[in-house]
């Protein structure tokens, strides 16, 4: 759920890899593509991107392998320098910040899950999640009552004392991110952490990380190259190629309205139907309420409208929001066409 304004802004960002990058950039003629970058000499693993987070926003970034998604989410933390542009963490531009200030502020405002899990291996399931904590200098007593609430919140109460060794691929995966809460992040980065499980294992954590984000509110960027994946988390998807950024939109306008051939052809086979909600199709209320039946909610998939569309012979239904008011109405006829699949 997004509750408030922009706590990450990335205003015409570079990160370029090469000798010298930030001269290049400084004497570079505008309108380079990538490649003529490339031949240049330098990498441009993020390109001219502007983007906000906003304040309990689940950000998915998403692209195929060398699109700059990594990139981008290592700049946020600043575990890259950016080469050129603005980037700010709550108002702050983190580029200004001495060594010691940013270690203060990954530790107090940031957590990171990776896709490898990283656990220590002598040492506990509670020590690994009382690590950071230790780390910061907090008491002995205070991080085990922290890291006793991580665990039982992660589902693995009663394994206190178990080794990384004994757990399996997701119970790892649950540490690692119980460790990444310990601290009481504001922002939480997610890069890849489930692309190295088996897939019921992956939709499980998939599970378990929405009813986590659901108690926390958190504000989180989460990396995937799997569109079903990102369709299924996010509050809003950037798709990434070649270090820009090609569409940043809600997954129902990502699939309803791609704005360029790439995200056409990234999004071509998707069921629409399992991602577009009634709301995304809102029209305005023209004249009277349609009579009968109750309001469709408007958080509702198409999908699971399937019933109601096909028996309903209005051709305008009713849409409520989750209080009950009625914000709007949906066309059937537009309905039904994305739940049988008709362009």
């Amino acid at each position: 759920m997004i509750e408030g304004g922009p706590v990450i802004s990335a205003k015409n960002i570079w990160k370029l890899f090469g000798k010298h990058p930030g001269r290049y950039l400084a004497n570079m003629p505008a309108g380079k593509t990538f490649d003529e970058i490339l031949a240049d000499g330098y990498i441009a693993g993020i390109k001219d991107v502007s983007i906000e987070v906003t304040r309990g926003e689940m950000l998915v970034v998403m692209g195929l392998s060398g699109s700059g998604k990594s990139t981008l989410v290592r700049c946020f933390s600043r575990l890259h320098d950016i080469t050129g542009g603005t980037l700010k963490v709550d108002g702050q531009d983190i580029m200004s910040l001495s060594e010691k200030e940013l270690i203060a502020l990954r530790r107090s405002k940031m957590g990171m899950v990776f896709q490898s899990f990283g656990l220590l291996p002598y040492r506990t399931v509670l020590e690994n999640v009382a690590f950071p904590l230790e780390m910061r200098g907090q008491d002995r007593h205070s991080r085990r009552e922290r890291a006793l609430e991580m665990v039982k919140l992660v589902g693995l109460e009663g394994r206190e004392e178990y080794f990384p060794r004994e757990l399996s691929g997701g119970q790892q995966q649950r540490v690692g991110i119980a460790r990444s809460l310990a601290i009481e992040p504001d922002i939480w980065f997610l890069d890849e952490p489930f692309s190295a499980l088996d897939p019921l294992i992956r939709r499980e954590m998939q599970d378990e990380f929405l009813r986590l984000q659901g108690l926390l509110s958190k504000t989180i960027v989460f990396i995937t190259h799997d569109f079903d994946e990102a369709l299924r988390l996010a509050d809003r998807i950037a798709v990434m190629k070649d270090g820009t950024i090609e569409q940043c939109d809600t997954p129902d306008q990502i699939v309803l309205n791609p704005a360029t051939e790439y995200i056409r052809k990234f999004t071509k086979d998707i069921n629409k139907a399992r991602v577009v909600r009634a709301g995304a199709l809102l029209l305005p209320l023209n004249g009277p309420l349609p009579e009968g039946g109750a309001p469709i909610p408007g958080e509702a998939l198409i999908q699971e409208l399937g019933q109601v569309l096909v028996n309903d012979e209005r051709a305008h239904l009713p849409v409520a929001d989750k209080s009950g008011a009625i914000i709007g109405s949906l066309d059937r006829r537009v309905a039904l066409n994305i739940l049988l699949g008709i362009e």
